[in-house]
């Protein structure tokens, strides 16, 4: 059918920009270890994207991840009934999951392309001046490093590729696709942790810039011992994902 058709591009194109996305995270932390913190203090990945190629580019983001948040938001509802009653409820549950880190995507996207962006760090500001803010706080950091234990979790067990129909894909790109997924999950997960866990310690310690997103995460890790050599690491990890999530465009499972 036609619709199916547009569907699937729109779907695949969304998870193209998830891939660039994911590439230019890697790319700041590259930027970060090596000391460019100018560079790193004037935006964040979505920022660069705007930088770089403008407001369209922000709106293809944040409609091509927009696509695939409501894809995963039919999946969660309705999908996977060929797979056995058991698997289904844990698949429908991982497709929650997706419509929530789809979701932040295109919503950051949309606010950074309208030039609505916000500090992450002002909010937590607000939230902390609460009665209650630190437990929420410390519970929003709690979730996020759960998250992130079962995105390392989703790699280690290769869960990814029940998501994958590589056709008559060669042996060789079956087996790539499978390590890139590995190592690419396992450093999503470390990076989503690292950004729950400064959440955590924002609300102990009652410092909201520490919860401010992704650059006070990754400059927290340069500063470490080991830091630059951490950071590099999780960079090349994260750049392994985005390779990975662009080979995921074209064997997703649509």
């Amino acid at each position: 059918m036609p619709e199916l058709r547009v569907f699937s591009l729109l779907a695949r194109i969304g998870l193209t920009c998830y891939a660039a996305v994911h590439l230019i995270v890697a790319w700041l932390a590259v930027q970060v270890a090596l000391g460019d913190n100018e560079r790193a203090d004037k935006a964040g990945a979505l920022q660069i994207v705007a930088a770089e190629g403008g407001a369209w580019l922000l709106w293809l983001v944040a409609a091509g991840t927009g696509v695939l948040a409501l894809w995963q938001l039919a999946e969660a509802v309705t999908g996977h009934r060929q797979a056995e009653p058991r698997r289904r409820w844990v698949r429908r549950a991982i497709s929650g999951v997706e419509v929530v880190l789809y979701g932040l995507v295109a919503y950051s996207a949309g606010k950074t392309a309208t030039g609505a962006s916000g500090k992450t760090g002002s909010v937590v500001a607000t939230v902390l001046s609460w009665s209650w803010g630190a437990v929420a706080v410390i519970a929003a950091g709690l979730l996020v490093i759960a998250v992130a234990a079962w995105l390392a979790y989703r790699g280690a067990r290769k869960k990814f590729l029940h998501d994958l129909d590589f056709g008559g894909a060669s042996r060789t790109l079956r087996l790539s696709t499978t390590r890139l997924g590995q190592i690419g999950w396992c450093a999503v997960g470390v990076l989503y942790a690292t950004v729950g866990a400064m959440f955590v310690l924002a609300a102990v310690r009652y410092d909201p810039a520490k919860a401010g997103g992704l650059d006070p995460a990754l400059k927290t890790l340069a500063v470490q011992p080991y830091g630059q050599a951490l950071l590099l690491a999780l960079a090349a990890g994260i750049a392994v994902f985005g390779v990975f999530a662009l080979l995921e465009a074209r064997f997703r499972r649509l």
